[in-house]
């Protein structure tokens, strides 16, 4: 019944304004005041310990009570007690409330105190100022219970989502209270899930609490009549281990609160704790634990320094902007062709790093005379090269573009670098340039190669001591042109959702996580080392197309189909395995590892990248593609019209191999 009432009354002028924010400053501390008075009223009138005979002037009970209301007025306004918001009132509050009545009873019976040594008559009683200060707690807290308490039957919402949250984290249970506490929210929390046995079969302000258990999930669900999973971003990684196909599975929605609301009585729109819901993305789930990265030396190798970035607009290269920019660099350069995204990145900085000394240069890294006229100008002290071109079928296409930007481009830099002693110049490659099968991969490989080879004909020179360093990694969440943007965008417009191939896999790593491990990599390198970063275990793309359908609600192969549209172009089945122990040597950093790779004379290189570029000024595919698998002999064609021409190419053809220097690894 009352709650039939409460929900009439919303409809009323006053209930709005009540539900639409907390009560004014002034309210809250005139109505506490009002109860102080009345307590005292009805305190003195039966005050056993009065003086018969001194009824009037300052003993008169109106003044008695006024006197003791002004001082507990003046504690609580020295606490503050009229500050917090009622309807969420916490501990805290009630500790406030409490400790200004202390505060105030103490005053009072210093005053009596007064008034006793000095012969007068008793002015108030010490058993009185104790009943008092009880009455007076006892009113104020009975309003906020009550007022809590009307809030939760005038907030709620009929038509408010039904939602389950999960969590034993004390944030879980705040979280579950700030949407009872809130008018418009939009969720009614019925159940808490709890991954803890501790907390199984209790209650947080009335909301139950069970254990979870994967196995009665649907049942859980059904029995609150609730189809979504509501969590904090602190839990996230109980999804990520497992349990999000147990959700999924039973087309339970999840939704994320990626943080908690900050709470200011002043500001009205700060008050809805949902202002951060949202749903569940795939790059969520795929995500994992922050690695940590937090090594000193990253810091002070850009610290003060005039640092270049190449490939500045793109994925890893305005990430790598961004966490350098936070790091007090001297000055950063910023370069890449694509005008419209370094436009965007630039007021970006502005608005993050104001005080950062940004420049920007549009320029081809491939165009030598414009390379050359930005190093002459800002004399870079540490390069991060990730200007490329990576996909590989547009690249399997356009092996002239491919060879120009991603082998000659970097050629170019790396160069550059070296003749303006440049520190440390870091080149971002790829898990393709690992056996290649395709023009994009090879280039990058070859682009290694040039790289490594470069680094080891300088090492013991006292003229230059440049460091070059390679990192390679694989896919990264949410890139430009990546499979999670284009099955997002299939999905929206109903399907289907196109795969090449049902058992195709690769492996997925968050952008600043790669980018934390290239700075990492930067700082540790003696130059000449290729790292490479443990991936995680790598993701079957079918799978992560049926996840992305659920996630929106759907149901694979029923809402939305899943459709094999084939291998494309030099695309790979499997990439290969880049933390293979056999393979590899370990660093200090468990995430980062040396790849045992061969290694190749720098003159060899040069004369071979002299008859490649030839071939490039001809136009000539054939020839570039022939030249590019004699440099690179593990670059075999798949799925591609340059397949013959591994059958062309003898073993007599093949550069000759050098041992490395350090390992002797061929």
């Amino acid at each position: 019944m009352l709650r039939k009432i409460a929900q009439l009354l919303t409809h009323n002028m006053i209930t709005a304004r009540f539900l639409r924010g907390p009560a004014p400053r002034w309210a809250v501390f005139g109505t506490d005041v009002l109860l102080v008075w009345v307590s005292a009223i009805v305190t003195l009138a039966f005050n056993s310990n009065a003086t018969p005979d001194v009824e009037s002037g300052i003993f008169s009970i109106w003044t008695k009570s006024l006197a003791v209301t002004a001082i507990y007025a003046l504690f609580m306004l020295i606490l503050g007690t009229y500050r917090s918001v009622i309807r969420l009132s916490t501990f805290y509050d009630t500790y406030q409330v409490a400790k200004s009545v202390v505060l105030a009873s103490l005053t009072i019976f210093l005053l009596e105190s007064a008034f006793n040594w000095t012969g007068t008559a008793r002015y108030i009683g010490a058993w009185n100022i104790f009943v008092l200060g009880i009455f007076a707690f006892a009113m104020m807290m009975t309003l906020r219970l009550l007022i809590k308490y009307f809030y939760g039957l005038l907030c709620t919402d009929m038509h408010a989502k039904r939602v389950v949250i999960l969590g034993s984290s004390i944030s879980s249970f705040t979280l579950s209270t700030a949407l009872l506490s809130s008018a418009d929210s939009g969720f009614k929390p019925v159940l808490m899930l709890s991954t803890n046995e501790r907390f199984a079969d209790k209650t947080v302000n009335g909301i139950p609490i069970r254990e979870y258990n994967p196995n009665n999930v649907a049942d859980v669900f059904k029995a609150c009549a609730a189809d979504t999973l509501l969590l904090l971003n602190s839990e996230i990684d109980f999804l990520r281990n497992g349990a999000a196909d147990v959700f999924l599975s039973n087309n339970i929605n999840m939704m994320l609160l990626n943080q908690t609301e900050t709470y200011d009585p002043s500001d009205n729109h700060n008050m809805s704790v949902t202002a951060k819901v949202e749903n569940i993305h795939i790059e969520d789930l795929l995500g994992r634990k922050p690695i940590d990265t937090h090594n000193p030396a990253v810091n002070d190798s850009v610290r003060d320094r005039t640092v270049l970035i190449t490939g500045a607009a793109g994925s890893i290269g305005s990430e790598i902007t961004r966490q350098i920019a936070g790091m007090n660099p001297g000055r950063i350069i910023l370069v890449d062709q694509a005008e419209t995204p370094m436009h965007e990145l630039q007021l970006e900085l502005e608005r993050s790093f104001p005080n950062i000394r940004v420049k920007l240069c549009i320029a081809d890294i491939a165009n030598e005379i414009r390379m050359r006229g930005i190093f002459d100008r800002y004399r870079p002290q540490v390069v991060y090269h990730a200007a490329a071109y990576k996909h590989v079928p547009m690249m399997e296409r356009n092996p002239v573009e491919a060879v120009h930007t991603n082998v000659f481009g970097t050629k170019i830099v790396a160069d550059l670098s070296m003749r303006h002693g440049v520190e440390c110049f870091v080149m971002i490659s790829t898990d393709k340039a690992v056996n290649p099968t395709n023009i994009m991969g090879a280039s990058k490989r070859i682009a290694e190669i040039y790289v490594q080879s470069l680094a080891m004909s300088i090492k013991g020179q006292s003229r230059n001591n440049t460091r070059f360093v390679t990192t390679r990694f694989g896919n990264v969440l949410g890139s430009n042109g990546s499979v999670i943007p284009l099955f997002r965008r299939q999905i929206a417009e109903g399907g289907p959702v196109t795969v090449t191939h049902r058992d195709i896999i690769r492996y997925f790593m968050t952008i600043p996580e790669a980018c934390k491990l290239v700075l990492e990599a930067g700082c540790m390198a003696d130059g000449g080392e290729i790292f490479i970063f443990d991936m995680g275990k790598p993701i079957r793309i079918y799978d992560l197309a049926t996840r992305m359908i659920q996630l929106a609600g759907l149901r694979p192969g029923k809402d939305i189909r899943i459709v094999e549209t084939g291998l494309r172009p030099g695309e790979k089945l499997f990439e290969e395995l880049l933390n293979d122990h056999e393979r590899t040597l370990p660093t200090h950093h468990r995430k980062i590892m040396i790849a045992k790779v061969r290694t190749y004379d720098y003159a060899q290189v040069c004369e071979h990248l002299a008859e490649l570029h030839d071939n490039l000024l001809r136009d000539n595919e054939h020839d570039i593609v022939a030249s590019m698998k004699r440099l690179v002999p593990e670059f075999k064609s798949q799925n591609s019209t340059f397949m013959a021409i591994d059958r062309e190419i003898s073993d007599a053809e093949v550069i000759h191999e050098i041992p490395d220097s350090k390992t002797g690894i061929v």
